[in-house]
Formats: C-alpha cells, sequence, structure tokens
C-alpha cells in the first residue's frame, strides 16, 4: 500500500511526501523517518519532517473523534469498526488507564505496531483524559518515538556500511 501512495505522490516535494507518511495512521513516523532516510534527508530533517507529520492530525483527530464516531455509530458497519477498534485499544492500552498522561505518553513513545499517535488519540478518548494533557503526552511520546526511531535507524545504517566496506 505504501508504494501505491508513494506512486500517486510522485509528483509531491519529498518533504511533504514524509509528512504525510508521517500523518497516515499506519506508517505514522515509523515509516517516514526510514523513508525520509532512504530519499537521502539528513537525520535531523527525517527526524523533524516527521515528527510534524505525526503530530498535525493529533488535534484535530483529538476534538473529533468523539462526534465524529458517535455519529457514524448509526450505521452498522461503523458500530462494528469504532466496537472492534475501542475494544481493541482498551485491551493493549493498559499503561494508559493506569497512569494516565504520563502512561499515555509511554504508551506513544513505543515504536512498535498498534502503538503510536493515532491509537494515542483514541485511548485518550476512551479514558477521557482532557486535551491539553493528551495532546502534550502525545506529543511527548511522538518526540520520544522519533528518536527511538531515528536512533535505531541510524545504527542500521552505520552497520550496514561498516559491513559493506
Amino acid at each position: 500500500m505504501l508504494e501505491l501512495i508513494l506512486n500517486w505522490m510522485k509528483n509531491i516535494p519529498r518533504e511533504y511526501v514524509v509528512m504525510i507518511v508521517g500523518a497516515l495512521p499506519i506508517s505514522e513516523l515509523r515509516g517516514a523517518i526510514p523513508l525520509a532516510l532512504s530519499f537521502g534527508m539528513s537525520v535531523k530533517k527525517a527526524f523533524i519532517l516527521s515528527v510534524i507529520g505525526n503530530t498535525l492530525p493529533v488535534i484535530p483527530a483529538l476534538f473529533l473523534l468523539e462526534p465524529v464516531s458517535g455519529w457514524l455509530r448509526r450505521f452498522k458497519i461503523w458500530a462494528r469498526f469504532f466496537d472492534w477498534l475501542f475494544e481493541r485499544t482498551k485491551k493493549r492500552a493498559d499503561t494508559v488507564q493506569k497512569y494516565e498522561a504520563i502512561g499515555l505518553a509511554l504508551f506513544v513513545a513505543i515504536p512498535l505496531p498498534v502503538t503510536g499517535a493515532w491509537t494515542g488519540i483514541v485511548a485518550a478518548s476512551l479514558f477521557k483524559i482532557r486535551f491539553r494533557y493528551a495532546f502534550l503526552s502525545i506529543l511527548a511520546g511522538v518526540v520520544v518515538a522519533g528518536i527511538i526511531v531515528s536512533v535505531l535507524c541510524s545504527l542500521g545504517i552505520l552497520g550496514y556500511r561498516a559491513v559493506v566496506n
């Protein structure tokens, strides 16, 4: 799917492509940073663009998730989808439920599948974390995840260069 999206965006400047990939719910910055590095960007630039992209949808999503999901639940298919999404998030968000804002930051910071800003938004909504705490926690988690992914990618590049040379 990522290739399809990248082909569609081939005429868009690479910086925007990185931010768009960072904003997508599946890839987030975990996909955007390696993509930026594959484009030849510096680690610093990859990190900044990916964090910006991953953070852009947070504010509107925090405000809109509850009213939009409530409205869409009138339709059976959407009700099933949101039930599945919310149940899945509840099962994986023990840390958020226990430690609230700090737990939310830790949950978002773990660079693994099914964690990240988008799942953090769902968790913040489910556990009724106030907007300002939710936003700051998600932002902190995104920054920490970005640092972790950047370091891991840099180590991978250095290891690759050591093996090849």
